[in-house]
């Protein structure tokens, strides 16, 4: 990986934790009963300000278990990391996990993940972004998402989410990336979302929902804090619309676009840093 490469990996994964900290005081807040305007803390898990969740912790075992095999993705060994983190604290803030998705523990508990539409949700979606990083196919992004979840939704998203990942670290606009959605049902509004107003974006954490927030966050907005913050005032599922929408506003307005205050304020940057490849 090239220098330039590096960089955009280190700005994704700290856009991605920017957004997640930003979320966390408000998770599972309903729209328009709170508005973040700023690194906050305490609210739905009494964090202090800057801390981030599951999304990070699970982003960096999957980032840690791709350095540790040399940019090689290794289902196993994420699946291995996912462990480390869930069952002994491993990437996790202080080492105390304090927030993780019923599908995703449940998964973890048993050794395999699961496919039924009850389980399409985005938690294999807001850990999915290392991915963009490396060679990994449309087999592999599936296998890795469906170390928990493994129902065909909430695989084609994470393909998709890894497929505007790639193409703004090419260079391609975001405009051209968004039109350029031409997805089957029940994708099939992407492709319209500079089109779609507020109240037509629902923020849950079913995976679609998720995926289309964060994205249209992202085509509402003009720089980093704008978008993570349109993403967290969505409501709901703050803390993952926010790490989703932060990690792909990483790569499009790099580390330098982020505002130095929530750098500075955001915890667990030396484990961040201990995790890239």
């Amino acid at each position: 990986m090239d220098n330039q490469t590096k960089d955009q990996l280190r700005s994704a994964i700290v856009g991605l934790a920017i957004g997640d900290a930003l979320g966390v005081p408000a998770e599972f807040q309903p729209r328009h009963t709170f508005h973040i305007s700023s690194m906050t803390g305490y609210g739905t898990h009494h964090q202090s300000p800057g801390t981030w969740s599951d999304d990070t912790s699970m982003t960096l075992a999957t980032c840690d278990a791709i350095r540790m095999c040399e940019g090689r993705v290794d289902p196993e060994r994420i699946q291995e990391a996912f462990e480390n983190w869930l069952f002994h604290g491993k990437y996790a803030i202080d080492g105390i996990v304090f927030d993780c998705g019923f599908t995703t523990g449940q998964a973890l508990s048993r050794g395999r993940g699961f496919d039924d539409f009850k389980s399409s949700g985005n938690g294999s979606l807001m850990r999915i972004l290392p991915l963009a990083f490396t060679n990994a196919d449309t087999a592999m992004i599936e296998k890795v998402s469906a170390i928990t979840h493994g129902h065909a939704i909430s695989v084609r998203a994470c393909q998709i989410y890894i497929q505007c990942a790639r193409c703004l670290l090419a260079g391609e606009s975001l405009e051209a990336v968004i039109l350029s959605l031409s997805e089957n049902e029940p994708f099939e509004r992407l492709g319209h979302l500079f089109q779609m107003k507020e109240a037509d974006i629902r923020s849950s954490g079913y995976v679609v929902d998720t995926l289309e927030a964060a994205l249209w966050s992202l085509a509402q907005s003009h720089s980093f804090a704008e978008t993570v913050l349109t993403a967290v005032n969505l409501g709901e599922d703050t803390d993952t619309i926010g790490a989703i929408a932060g990690g792909l506003a990483g790569i499009l307005y790099g580390i330098e676009g982020i505002p130095a205050q929530w750098l500075d304020q955001l915890r667990g940057k030396e484990l961040i840093e201990s995790c890239l490849f």
